[in-house]
């Protein structure tokens, strides 16, 4: 048999061989490349990977969105422009999250990788393959605008989530990819603020044991065909050439990955990073350590590919160099199935348009949406409300009756928006009443006594009637920090930045990369108003409006001085109108939250976690006219502000897609028990959060793992219409592994799921380990009176940690904590285990030591010591690094391998924790930050174990060190 398929392969044409799908993978790409000039190797390079029609190979794009359904795309035949999907639209990331049922999540990718091909089947050169989903990134900050596009804080149960979803959009077939996942953003990256260029200073046990956990699991589940660097620096270095690419990230699969950049980052390399001097040089080391795939100039692959080229020429890079990146994207291509006839038996080649948006699609976006609604408050049992017709339900506030889309969505093919979810549940005879709760106001300019005024139809603002009628009437929408938008009553449409500046309304929601609809209404010191552009792109410019001498609106004014002084209008409070429809109601339904494009979003990170404080004084008012209230917060982050209001029920969900409405319907009158639980920590306040940009999760004492005070709802945190009694934990050791079983009960009266969660608590350590660290959960449905075994099983490598010491992933041995409970503050059930392993001995600094392994620090943060590889501490005046529990041997030499740009000299001070001075060493000007020296200085002699301490009066960068005898 062998030798026939041998016989039969050797004598296949030639020039079929890399289409023969009888051929190993290996070989087929040895035969294409090999028919490749160089030129057509360097084309495939860029994200659109053009035609080479002399081989009949097709075009081939990197990149469709899908982060919670097929988003949109890119369209190289036309200038590039985005295309949106209008496809099953699934609860946002977040809310995947909180459903913590991998399960589901493995069925939503599904449903994504179909309708990709779906797509693809439509046009296949607009809607390619290789999906740009999940993101893996870790929730370590609430404040985060991409708060949304996340599962979780914790790298556990962002791991499940992602590769559930992987594996769903991959499909089952040994053989074929359904499409192709790329996880988003490598590494350690949370933060907009001048996200090209801020460095993320991460100490190593953090990075590996935190922000590295979050992408590690997809890759190793093979969940994953490929991976995006983010824009960031991690200590120092660009994300877009860090060697981690084309070492650690690989090594985490036993697939080939392709590697792909994020939009515009290989350009970012030359400026404003200004880490090569040319592109040339930029692109080079972006391929050398690992990229693959250049998303840069949009559809202009020439740019990239003259800077590749140039590269081969300067000797920068090898025709080797580029025939690796070449096999990776090629081996995706492959798999998805492109170079196989259609006899091959590829399953996902049959799929087709119907598949969008399809009935067995709509249902699970409900069920996704179902179960990712967090029930965070029922007071007296004041859920769930009773599903009868004649009773009054009055829905109230800002997302009552509408759904809002986000950067990552798709245009949504339907709306069930809250209102009509309720109504199509009570059914014919409702009574059910609505209004939005806000302020519908007009703005008279106070020089003229005149209004401005909106067309009927899309247009400019102008000055009009000395009275306010219909056309002069805007509601605002406040959505925090102070931004607003205006719908016109004129034609529904939002005012939005218009061409010369003029104030236009024409948006039917707010949107695009700027959302130049973020508007505020800025009280003067004489009671007047001036009315402020505050679209991502206002900068500090001319932003403040002025009424021409023809009635022309524009934002023209630099300052609130110079700008139209407007008396503002109160033409019917929001807050009374919603009074008003509550009183009486039998039930009134606030639904306050967020715009998706407003204040937390990409390249726009939220200034404060409050809600709004319109919406607060919202529901303030509607609690106070009516006691029966329920408040439901749709949002994609935390949100603090609680502690001022006392409705007894509160909800929270994420835009949750197309069936949005059904869902909460089905969670208000409790056709669905709620089960959602937070992905992340809901803090007390802004107060408790330190820099946006500190990484130092165990330092800084954020997520549930390290944070200490109080907060507003913990991690993993949900309540049931129902109640759980956790029996019977039993702990026991199976050979390398630990063995967790507890018993659970519904006590209530009726059946709900569970979502049971196991955590692990080191009780002595060498180093800071979390409070509790989440090791596994499970979603189980139990019913009313039914108890069920529920166990998991830890792996002894599972509770490994990076010991800085030695530089390697350690068990430590001794006595651990399994606790098992319904969040990380509600602990069931305890037992404690002994746990074999290593005990870390004393820290020898005799060998050559990195800084960077230090044990704790101040003053400092961490830097790259060269563009290739390696980190180094920079230090300033008054910084210190401490190394503990360090192994003496008496008296000896400091080595130090250091550099310093600066004309000064600093000097390196080497004290033990009982302040005594062992000795200083000099680091002397080197010229530049990446030229290391090797200084030395003789020490006192001193015996035993003591920590060291190595403190600067100056700036200096330290590589590594060692104290010899």
């Amino acid at each position: 048999m062998v030798l026939i398929a041998t016989t039969a392969a050797a004598a296949a044409p030639a020039v079929d061989r890399f289409r023969d799908p009888g051929l190993p993978l290996s070989v087929r790409l040895d035969d294409l490349i090999s028919r490749l000039t160089l030129d057509e190797k360097i084309s495939l390079l860029h994200q659109y990977e053009v035609p080479i029609p002399r081989l009949g190979i097709g075009f081939f794009k990197t990149g469709t969105e899908a982060l919670h359904g097929v988003a949109w795309t890119t369209d190289f035949y036309h200038g590039g422009a985005v295309v949106t999907a209008k496809g099953t639209v699934f609860p946002q990331a977040v809310g995947l999250g909180s459903t913590w049922d991998p399960a589901l999540i493995k069925q939503v990718g599904n449903a994504v990788g179909q309708e990709a091909r779906g797509y693809n089947a439509e046009n296949p050169t607009l809607w390619d393959l290789n999906l740009w989903a999940p993101v893996t990134n870790l929730l370590r900050d609430p404040r985060w605008g991409r708060n949304e596009e996340g599962y979780s804080e914790d790298p556990y149960l962002t791991g499940a989530i992602s590769s559930a979803y992987g594996k769903g959009i991959e499909g089952d077939d040994p053989r074929y990819l359904q499409a192709a996942p790329t996880l988003k953003h490598y590494l350690a990256y949370n933060n907009e603020t001048n996200r090209v260029t801020s460095n993320s200073a991460v100490p190593p046990k953090i990075l590996h044991d935190y922000d590295e956990q979050a992408f590690k699991p997809a890759l190793t589940a093979n969940a994953a065909t490929g991976v995006m660097p983010s824009y960031n620096l991690v200590n120092g270095r660009p994300n877009t050439v860090s060697p981690d690419l084309g070492s650690t990230v690989r090594s985490w699969s036993t697939n080939d990955l392709a590697i792909v950049s994020d939009a515009g980052a290989p350009s970012n390399l030359v400026w404003p990073e200004l880490y090569y001097a040319t592109k040339p040089a930029a692109v080079a080391a972006a391929i050398k350590a690992g990229l693959d795939s250049f998303t840069d100039n949009d559809n202009n692959p020439g740019i990239i590919t003259d800077a590749v080229k140039a590269a081969v020429d300067q000797n920068l890079l090898t025709v080797a160099d580029i025939e690796r990146a070449d096999r990776h994207l090629l081996s995706l291509r492959f798999r998805l199935g492109e170079f196989d006839p259609p006899s091959a038996g590829n399953p996902y080649a049959r799929i087709t348009p119907a598949v969008i948006n399809s009935p067995a699609h709509q249902a699970l976006a409900r069920k996704a949406a179902d179960e990712q609604v967090v029930l965070l408050r029922n007071d007296n049992g004041a859920l769930p409300l009773t599903a009868d017709p004649a009773k009054k339900v009055a829905v109230v506030g800002p997302l009552a009756d509408t759904l809002y889309t986000d950067w990552y969505g798709g245009s949504l093919p339907y709306q069930v928006t809250p209102v009509q979810g309720i109504m199509d549940r009570l059914g014919a005879g409702a009574n059910v009443s609505s209004t939005e709760g806000v302020d519908r106001i007009a703005l008279k300019d106070n020089a003229t006594g005149r209004y401005l005024t909106a067309p009927t139809a899309d247009g400019a603002l102008t000055e009009g009637p000395t009275t306010a009628g219909g056309n002069e009437s805007m509601d605002v929408f406040d959505w925090g920090a102070g931004k607003l938008t205006l719908r016109t009553v004129a034609n529904g449409k939002y005012l939005s930045l218009g061409p010369n500046r003029s104030l236009v309304n024409n948006a039917a929601q707010p949107n695009g990369w700027f959302v130049q609809q973020q508007l505020k209404l800025d009280q003067q010191p004489d009671g007047g108003y001036v009315l402020e552009y505050a679209g991502n792109d206002a900068g500090g410019g001319n932003r403040y409006a002025v009424v021409g001498a023809d009635g022309a609106v524009a934002l023209t004014a630099a300052t609130p001085a110079a700008a139209t002084n407007f008396t503002k209008q109160v033409i019917t409070s929001g807050v009374a109108d919603a009074v008003n429809a509550v009183t009486g109601a039998d039930t009134a339904v606030v639904v306050v939250g967020s715009m998706p494009f407003i204040n937390g979003r990409e390249d726009n990170d939220r200034t404060s976690t409050e809600l709004a404080p319109a919406q607060l004084a919202l529901v303030q008012a509607v609690q106070k006219a009516n006691p029966h209230t329920v408040v439901v917060v749709e949002n994609s982050y935390p949100t603090t502000g609680w502690d001022k209001q006392t409705a007894p029920g509160v909800l929270w969900t994420s835009h949750a897609g197309e069936e949005t409405g059904h869902a909460l319907a089905d969670v208000l009158f409790g056709d669905v028990n709620p089960a959602g639980r937070l992905p992340q920590t809901w803090y007390a306040s802004d107060a408790q959060l330190p820099s946006i940009q500190n990484y130092d999760i165990a330092k800084s004492g954020m997520t549930y793992l390290y944070h200490q005070g109080p907060v507003l709802f913990p991690f993993g945190y949900g309540l049931s219409y129902t109640t759980f009694r956790y029996d019977n934990l039993h702990v026991s050791r199976q050979g390398s592994a630990t063995r967790v079983t507890v018993d659970v009960t519904n006590t209530g009266p009726r059946a709900g799921d569970e979502v049971v969660q196991l955590y692990t608590h080191e009780q002595q350590s060498r180093v800071q380990q979390p409070i509790r660290q989440l090791r596994g959960f499970q979603r189980v449905s139990v019913a009313a009176g039914q108890t069920k075994n529920v166990a998991f099983t830890v792996q002894g490598g599972d509770l490994a940690f990076w010991d800085v010491t030695r530089s390697k992933s350690v068990v430590e041995a001794g006595a651990y904590d399994f606790q098992v409970g319904s969040s990380s503050q509600d602990i069931r059930q305890q037992a404690s285990i002994a746990v074999p392993g290593e005990t870390i001995p004393p820290r020898d600094l005799s060998r050559t030591t990195l800084a960077q392994n230090f044990d704790d620090y101040q003053g400092t943060t961490l830097t790259d010591q060269s563009k290739a590889s390696g980190t180094s501490v920079a230090a300033t005046a008054g910084a210190w690094l401490a190394y503990k529990d360090v192994q003496l041997t008496g008296g000896g030499t400091l080595t130090a391998s250091v550099s310093n740009p600066n004309a000064a000299p600093a000097h390196i001070t080497v004290k033990l924790d009982t302040g005594q001075v062992l000795g200083t060493v000099t680091v002397p000007s080197t010229g530049d930050k990446y030229k290391y020296v090797s200084v030395a200085a003789g020490l006192a002699k001193v015996a035993g174990r003591h920590d060291v301490y190595l403190s600067f009066d100056g700036l200096a960068n330290l590589y590594s060190f060692r104290i010899t005898r």
